[in-house]
């Protein structure tokens, strides 16, 4: 059922169940993981057509569910779905990451800002609901959590807005914007961004912006020292992202963190979260 990529956590902007969380929880932590690049790398396969990547992603939710057993290519279903059992966190958020990958498969463009947080609600927010409950913290921090999770979502597709366009023909910018400075998702394909494309760009990072004053909320919100450090990193990584995204373009060459913003952004992250 599996195509493999070949990505890993290594490939990752932000860290992954980083050695910041506890030890005993870390293990859980690369198992849904693995599960989600899985699903993940079905979704992003060129060579499959959208009914087999539909039905690929069918199978792992019926192996989530229990429906399907000893099939070796949903390995990565039983694993996640036997730590949910032993760590009682519910099974909805695998079912809500297969859900957007399946989305993936089927849907090319996002209408507008509002439609674009309905994918994320499904592909981003879970990953940090899933962390949550697994450290055994109440709901009062998903606000937090999602306005991050959905934050990273965004900067990964401005990082990525050219290559989703050209090998996948997806496009995560929000149609009405585009249409508002009468730019059409052909922009995506040349070889810098146009006046027109850049304002969509900015706009973009204006509204993440916004989520990330939320997002900053979460390590207050959180009892468990190594989740709140972890999430300190990561909202000092996504800051940091959006301010390179600010003076960059994507469509020239790629925007990423550098070594050293990890390592500033790091230390000075883990150090909030331990006092907080």
């Amino acid at each position: 059922m599996e195509t493999p990529s070949g990505k890993g956590a290594a490939d990752e902007n932000f860290p992954v169940g980083s050695f910041l969380l506890p030890r005993r929880l870390r293990p859980h932590v690369a198992k849904f993981y693995a599960f989600a690049r899985a699903i993940d790398d079905i979704a992003d396969n060129k060579a499959l057509r959208a009914d087999d990547k539909l039905r690929r992603l069918d199978a792992f939710e019926d192996a989530i569910y229990g429906r399907i057993t000893g099939d070796p290519g949903l390995e990565k279903a039983y694993l996640v779905r036997a730590s949910c059992v032993e760590t009682g966190v519910p099974l909805d958020h695998c079912r809500d990451l297969i859900a957007a990958f399946k989305q993936d498969a089927v849907k090319l463009r996002y209408a507008d800002w509002k439609d674009l947080m309905g994918y994320c609600y499904l592909s981003a927010a879970p990953v940090g609901r899933y962390l949550l409950d697994l450290h055994g913290e109440t709901r009062d921090g998903w606000p937090a959590s999602d306005a991050l999770c959905n934050a990273l979502q965004v900067l990964n597709h401005l990082q990525d807005c050219q290559d989703d366009y050209r090998n996948l023909d997806r496009v995560y910018l929000p149609l009405d914007w585009m249409a508002d400075e009468r730019e059409t998702v052909e922009a995506l394909d040349r070889a810098s961004a146009s006046p027109a494309l850049r304002r969509v760009l900015d706009r973009c990072i204006h509204a993440t912006d916004a989520l990330l004053v939320t997002a900053k909320e979460l390590p207050y919100r959180l009892k468990s020292r190594g989740l709140a450090m972890e999430s300190a990193v990561i909202v000092r990584l996504a800051l940091r992202l959006s301010e390179l995204l600010k003076r960059g373009d994507p469509i020239a060459a790629r925007v990423a963190l550098s070594k050293l913003d990890f390592v500033s952004c790091g230390l000075r992250g883990a150090a909030a979260g331990w006092f907080h």
